[in-house]
């Protein structure tokens, strides 16, 4: 019985990486007594159905063909017996396009914009994505478009959108490898938002009870219909507004509110995107009735009528409750008559009065009077009227009553036949001339059939309205007279004959039409758009009207007229066309167009009387349709090459470019290779060999891309391959030659099916085919002894035969002798002590060759244990129960008559390791107590995990464990007895076991161990640190010392506590100054002190600055108009040199520093120019390369005669 095991290769322990559509091979050899059960497995549990699977007792080998993203993961493998089971795992990762992004949400969605938000891909295909391709498609086109394809984060903003369209959304990440699968929104978006607020609100009314609102529609509706508006109110003293009317137009009433309440009221717009802000109705309104002073609103205050005229005076006003009105005429009572009244409303009156009249002079010795009442009864009298005066009146006339002399009316005017049909007669006329001072109350049309003379009604007896008529119901072929008659209320008047006599029959009219003058050029529409034809028709009888399109179909959506007959002209019709018949115009409209309603639109009109054609060109402004015959040009094994036509559509555009894609046979998403393609060809490059992939190809146009042209099959990337490798002589005897090859650098892409061995006897220019094989070794027979023969072998696979690879050399038929040679595949071979080692050698040499094994440079000697069996092929050396006695260096060497050779080879043994090595004390307190030691000199054979530590004390005989598993070579022991003394000793572990222990280290007592203080720093740290002023440094120091050191940070007149922060731990301490100056140079002390010793260390800092105050400034030699200045080089130059110093003087009764000079270079200045009698102040400023430093100022003002203050 043997546990199962699991030899995994180095090159499994790592990530196994490998291309996309190439072919996955785990193999691992296995043991174990009885035959392991084997179990591969996925992580996650995806499926292994395109795996395929082969194990023996010896090995087990998982394949995968054609890999993608998705067989990335970690594969299990476990194998189980009777006597156990064992598991490991190998990490695949598939070297691939990305997975598609995750979570795609829309963000934001505004009238112009939309914000989408993903996360990345699950998969990323083994590779960094590099960035995300972002693209959008109107639900109407079936073409994604590329918004951004170099998008780096995780959002973005897709603007420039066609407010109230709906769009689909896609995102697809992009690596080294590629543009992955795509994410895509579920459902289409559409570009709006929630509408602007409605505009201005107006107060209309308001009542104990009610408030009217009006308000104006929003600026904007957002690119969605406004739904309706909510109408909110909010009670004085209330915060919550609640809803009160819901309303679909600009106006609601509220009611049911509470007398002498104050309400605010404001309004939403609300759309399928939500509601808008509201809109506040700019004042409270108190819930009562109003009390409003009567006011005019009268824009006018005279009115001037022509007399017989009428006059209507409209008065607005207004007034809560609502004011009775009164009307005056010369300050009297307005009296109402029929000519004369006055109506009311709640906001207006109105006075009317008709045919006005007033006194008038005249100079005839008639007047007509008008503005009577009719059926009243006037008298009348005349004054005449000179130069000096009015005349007395004349004595009144008798009283006449008012009223109209009425009489028949005239005859109609122009009557005559505007048409004639098979069963009637159209007639018109105009209003009689005279009326007979009566309105005409209608007309009578009378009929007479020639045949017999006499005259009928066809009105009604009181007539008709109209000055029009259809006379019906006429015999066909028969002859007719009409006339007609006004009506009035004194009766019927004269007739008006109808000129002539007409014949009832169908009048005849050839077919016309009407083309607009903008139907005769192209009339250009964009897709998308409504198309409409209008075009006004004639004849008689009505024609029939076909619609046609040359070269396509029209497409119907509903015929409107179902009495006209039409039909297009060739093809079927589809659904999207409307098409309206009348017998005066026909409309055909196509809404939402594209492309393919692109052409010339045919109309016909036909009746008995003829037949009439026109045509409108129609172009609608889309993207292109697709490219036709989209052919494979050439494939290789990298490269595909397409070529095509343009489209038949170009969309009303020119053709500016084409985008050319791929898409692997297994991927769903198709990659852009090129967007840019001005020709009509294109190679495709850098392809997978041997994968398969469909093209397509799409034009593009000032309106976008366009439909695509797509390969109706997968074309796989590969080509015939190249010529076999090397070809080597295996055997030859006198009547056979055995050959053998190695495979094609290339398999073109397609798998190799099979090889041509092909021979060619010496002086023969013909070669002839001997075999054919799968293998890559063949034997040819039936040689005849002594010929030469050359041979060659030819790959093939689906794409045809490769160029043939030829043996180097020419082989003569005959036995031959063969140098021996061993087929060694490793050189290392491993066993666990205790197990069996079988170590096979094929070789090969003719004639057989002698074999003889040693071990470490000695023959090997064969035991029961340890023997070797040897056949004509091959050799093997068997090692039962290996142990370490075994391990060593081997040597085959093998001889013939040709020649002899050697082949060296390892066996490791592995084992238990030896045991660690000098285990010492590395330090010790009171209760702890820290042990080190070296790593074993012999590992086992396996590299050691982990150290086990044992602990006694010095007077005890037990050891006990301190620790398992340690992996470095350093423990302390903790809990010990204070005062008590141990000793040590430490054991290795390998993964075969734990070895023996080490030697016991020196006894070590548990107390505290003492040390000197001291620096652990290097050279670097005792270098001058520069810093630029304004910067900030550190300065980190370890040390070491038991007891722990007390630890002091000094420098110079520099209170560190308060100007640094320092930071001390047991071994080591810090100090730290930000926004550094030139004070901050100089030199820094750290002291270490505990009870055994002190230690110093000095640290130099240099702070970049501009220089300190210049020291010792004076004043001397003062006269009436000039002073000397002098001072001294500043304490702290800043880092750098002191190159120039700047002077500056201010007078005492002055704020304002002046420059006296900017260029000294001396430590003394005179200043001249002065004011005598002035007070004067002096500074001097030093300069370096960081610039102007601070300022050293005289204390005391200098008098400019001679004296200093």
């Amino acid at each position: 019985m043997l546990p199962p095991e699991i030899e995994l290769d180095a090159e499994l322990r790592k990530v196994v990486t490998i291309r996309a559509c190439c072919t996955l091979r785990l193999f691992v050899p296995i043991k174990g007594r009885p035959a392991p059960e084997v179990k591969w497995a996925r992580e996650h549990g995806e499926s292994l159905d395109r795996a395929s699977i082969e194990s023996t007792s010896s090995y087990t080998l998982l394949i995968v063909e054609n890999v993608n993203r998705f067989d990335s993961g970690k594969y299990i493998l476990t194998i189980e017996n009777s006597s156990g089971s064992k598991s490991a795992f190998v990490n695949v990762r598939v070297l691939d396009t990305p997975g598609a992004p995750q979570d795609l949400k829309i963000k934001e969605v505004t009238k112009s914009s939309v914000t989408l938000t993903w996360e990345p891909p699950l998969i990323d295909g083994g590779s960094k994505i590099k960035n995300y391709i972002v693209e959008k498609r109107e639900s109407t086109r079936k073409a994604y478009s590329t918004v951004n394809a170099n998008c780096h984060k995780t959002s973005w903003k897709v603007d420039s959108l066609q407010e109230g369209c709906n769009y689909y959304f896609r995102v697809l990440a992009e690596n080294e490898y590629g543009i992955g699968l795509p994410v895509e929104t579920s459902e289409s978006i559409k570009v709006s938002e929630r509408p602007l607020p409605p505009g201005k609100i107006t107060l209309l009314d308001v009542t104990s009870n009610s408030v009217s609102l009006s308000w104006e529609k929003p600026e904007h509706d957002g690119g969605s219909r406004i739904l309706g508006y909510i109408v909110e109110m909010q009670s004085k003293g209330s915060e919550k507004w609640s809803t009160c009317a819901t309303v679909k137009v600009t106006e609601a009433t509220i009611t049911g509110l509470i007398q002498g309440e104050e309400y605010t009221f404001r309004v939403s717009a609300q759309n399928e995107k939500g509601i808008s802000d509201p809109r506040q109705l700019g004042i409270p309104v108190v819930a009562k009735d109003l009390v409003i002073p009567p006011a005019f609103k009268l824009l006018f205050t005279t009115f001037s009528v022509l007399a017989g005229e009428d006059l209507k005076v409209d008065v607005p006003f207004v007034g809560r409750p609502k004011p009775a009105v009164f009307w005056h005429k010369d300050d009297i009572a307005l009296k109402q008559t029929t000519r004369v009244n006055a109506e009311s409303s709640e906001n207006n009156t109105v006075l009317t009065i008709k045919e006005a009249c007033n006194k008038r002079l005249i100079s005839e010795l008639r007047y007509r009077v008008t503005g009577l009442i009719e059926n009243h009864d006037y008298e009348y009298r005349v004054s005449a009227e000179n130069a000096a005066g009015l005349s007395e009146p004349s004595p009144p006339s008798i009283y006449y009553k008012a009223c109209d002399p009425i009489y028949k009316p005239g005859p109609p005017n122009n009557p005559k036949v505007v048409d004639v049909t098979r069963s009637s007669v159209f007639l018109s006329w105009g209003k009689p001339i005279y009326d007979g001072g009566s309105e005409i109350q209608g007309y009578i049309v009378e009929k007479c059939d020639v045949s017999d003379g006499e005259w009928a009604i066809c009105t009604p007896p009181t007539g008709i309205k109209n000055t029009h008529m259809e006379v019906e119901k006429l015999v066909e072929k028969h002859e007719y007279k009409f006339r007609i008659c006004a009506v009035n209320k004194a009766g019927v008047g004269e007739h008006a004959d109808v000129p002539g006599s007409v014949v009832v029959e169908e009048k005849m009219e050839a077919p016309d039409l009407d083309l607009d003058m903008e139907l005769r050029k192209i009339v250009n529409v964009r897709a998308g758009g409504s198309l409409r034809l209008f075009v006004p028709i004639r004849g008689r009888p009505t024609p029939e009207v076909k619609w046609g399109k040359m070269d396509g179909d029209i497409r119907e959506a509903a015929i409107i007229d179902t009495t006209i007959k039409w039909e297009k002209a060739e093809g079927r019709i589809s659904e999207r066309t409307q098409i309206e018949v009348t017998s005066s115009y026909t409309m055909l409209v196509i809404d939402n167009v594209n492309r393919f309603d692109s052409g010339r639109y045919n109309l016909t009109l036909e009746n008995n009387s003829g037949k009439k054609s026109a045509f409108v060109n129609v172009r609608v402004l889309d993207t292109p349709s697709a490219p036709i015959n989209l052919t494979i040009r050439e494939v290789k094994k990298d490269f595909v090459t397409l070529a095509w036509e343009p489209p038949l559509i170009d969309g009303g555009a020119k053709i500016t470019n084409y985008v050319v894609e791929k898409r692997e046979s297994t991927r769903k998403a198709y990659a852009t290779v090129t967007n840019n393609c001005t020709k009509n060809s294109f190679k495709v490059t850098q392809l997978q060999e041997g994968c398969s992939y469909y093209f397509r190809v799409l034009a593009v146009n000032e309106y976008g891309v366009g439909l695509p042209a797509e390969t109706p099959d997968p074309v796989k990337v590969s080509e015939p391959p190249s010529p076999p490798a090397k070809v080597i002589l295996v055997d030859v005897t006198r009547n056979s030659a055995s050959i053998k090859w190695e495979k094609p650098e290339s398999d073109g892409g397609s798998k190799i099916t099979g090889y041509i061995v092909e021979m060619q006897t010496k002086g023969s220019i013909k070669w002839s085919a001997c075999t054919q094989v799968k293998t890559l070794e063949a034997t040819i027979t039936g040689l005849s002894m002594g010929e030469e023969y050359s041979f060659r072998v030819i790959a093939v696979n689906e794409k045809g035969k490769s160029d043939p690879r030829e043996l180097g050399v020419p082989v003569i038929a005959k036995d031959i002798e063969i140098q021996p040679s061993a087929e060694l595949l490793f050189n290392t071979f491993t066993v666990k002590a205790g197990d069996d080692l079988k170590i096979d050698v094929p070789f090969r040499g003719r004639p057989l060759p002698t074999v003889s094994w040693k071990k470490d440079g000695n023959p090997l000697k064969e035991t029961t244990r340890v023997n070797i069996h040897t056949s004509k092929t091959s050799t093997s050396l068997s090692i039962k129960e290996a142990s370490n006695e075994d391990l060593g260096h081997y040597e085959l060497r093998l001889s013939n008559t040709a020649g002899s050779t050697t082949a060296s080879l390892t066996v490791v043994v592995l084992d238990r390791p030896g045991p660690p090595t000098d285990p010492k004390i590395m330090d010790s307190t009171r209760s702890n107590i820290t042990i080190g030691w070296t790593k074993p000199l012999f590992d086992g054979g396996a590299p050691v995990t982990g150290y086990t530590v044992e602990y006694k004390k010095t007077d005890e005989t037990d050891w006990t464990t301190a620790i398992q598993n340690l992996r470095g070579t350093e423990y302390t022991i903790s809990g010990l007895v204070s005062g008590s003394e141990y000793v040590f000793r430490v054991k290795s572990i390998n993964k075969i076991g734990v070895s023996e222990p080490s030697d016991v280290s020196e006894p070590q007592m548990a107390k505290e161990r003492e040390e000197e203080p001291a620096f652990d720093i290097d050279s670097e740290m005792r270098k001058t640190l520069i810093v630029k002023a304004g910067g900030s440094f550190t300065m980190t120091v370890p040390f070491r010392g038991k007891p722990v050191p007390n630890v002091t940070w000094n420098k110079p007149d520099t209170d560190l506590r308060i100007r640094a922060s320092i930071d001390t731990s047991d071994s080591c301490t810090s100090l730290t100054i930000e926004k550094a100056t030139r004070n901050d140079s100089g030199k820094y002390t750290l002291t270490l002190q505990n009870v055994l010793n002190t230690a110093t260390l000095t640290l130099i800092v240099k702070v970049l600055d501009t220089p300190g105050p210049p020291s010792n400034i004076a004043v001397k030699d003062v006269t009436k108009e000039s002073a000397v200045l002098s001072w001294d080089v500043p304490e702290n130059d800043g880092g750098a040199p002191v190159r120039n110093y700047v002077i500056e003087k201010r007078e005492a009764s002055k704020k304002a520093w002046v420059t006296v000079t900017n260029n000294c270079h001396r430590l003394s200045y005179k200043v001249t120019g002065l004011q005598e009698g002035a007070i004067y102040y002096f500074r001097v400023s030093g300069e370096n390369e960081y610039g102007v430093g601070a300022p050293s100022e005289t204390k005391e003002g200098t008098k400019i005669t001679g004296e200093c203050y």
